[in-house]
């Protein structure tokens, strides 16, 4: 297959899965303990091909440390965002967000430059998801909570923007880009794990877990999925590119946030969704 078209593959398997993800997080009453189910469930079902991919050499480690970190602030962040909004609201904003923040570390990080129309694409797509993130006609919620879960949600923007240039640096550090991703996995589930035992204790924590434990399972399944897919992808593909294409979730979360939770979806949110596709569409044929 041609390396390009499989890197569109890719990144549309990723986004199908990196929204099922998050939508059986929001369904479950609990996001922490959902969170937490979803990486240990990640790690369990990921530790098998420990055993047959090669172990990371230094300078795969040395990424490991500083892509952990990112990742659990972008967990934390997102639990905190999905907490306090739809996740039609916030999901489109937080993964919206990310890939022209992506672009620019990457252009600034790892030398990676985008043509003006990719530019043009890119810029347009991340515009859209204002559209997304305006308050509906008949709001009726509280505004402090609302406009709270936006700024978590573009924290979660930006976190993801941090550990996509580092994941990228990982994935082709190594002698193959599957030490990395099964590593990060196996290694993932111990900062939201720790988060949530530290902040309920050791009985809410079991609580929280076994209520959110089928959810949970089924968002670890969908993000090692989503995840791996994506990993892979920036090992052939160029950071900005797959970024993108991943982020075509927020058309699916939107539809998924619609069709299984009941939330609000709407013109305005099929016209931005339309408006974004056509973004992502100038990123590709750039």
């Amino acid at each position: 297959m041609d390396p390009t078209l499989f890197a569109f593959v890719l990144g549309m398997g990723s986004a199908v899965t990196l929204a099922g993800a998050n939508t059986f997080v929001k369904a479950a009453k609990d996001i922490l303990g959902a969170r937490a189910v979803m990486a240990l469930s990640s790690a369990v079902l990921v530790l098998p091909a420990a055993f047959f991919v090669p172990l990371p050499g230094q300078q795969t480690w040395m990424i490991l440390a500083l892509s952990l970190p990112a990742h659990w602030l972008y967990q934390t962040a997102l639990v905190r965002a999905l907490s306090r909004g739809d996740l039609s609201l916030v999901f489109p904003v937080m993964r919206g967000s990310a890939p022209l923040l992506t672009a620019l570390a990457a252009a600034i990080v790892l030398g990676e430059q985008l043509s003006p129309l990719a530019m043009t694409g890119l810029i347009i797509a991340s515009l859209a998801t204002v559209i997304f993130a305006l308050p509906e006609r008949n709001f009726g919620g509280s505004r402090k909570v609302r406009n709270s879960a936006l700024l978590w949600a573009l924290a979660t923007g930006a976190c993801v923007a941090i550990y996509n240039v580092i994941d990228a640096q990982g994935v082709r550090s190594g002698p193959s880009p599957w030490s990395f991703i099964v590593w990060l996995f196996l290694l993932d589930w111990i900062g939201i794990n720790l988060i949530a035992l530290l902040t309920r204790g050791r009985e809410q924590f079991m609580e929280g877990a076994r209520a959110a434990f089928w959810p949970g399972i089924g968002a670890g399944a969908c993000s090692l999925t989503s995840f791996s897919m994506a990993l892979y992808g920036f090992s052939i593909a160029p950071v900005a590119y797959m970024s993108a294409m991943r982020e075509t979730a927020v058309v699916f979360a939107a539809i998924m946030g619609w069709w299984f939770l009941r939330e609000g979806f709407g013109v305005r949110r099929t016209l931005a969704a339309i408006i974004l596709a056509a973004g992502l569409c100038l990123l590709q044929v750039s």
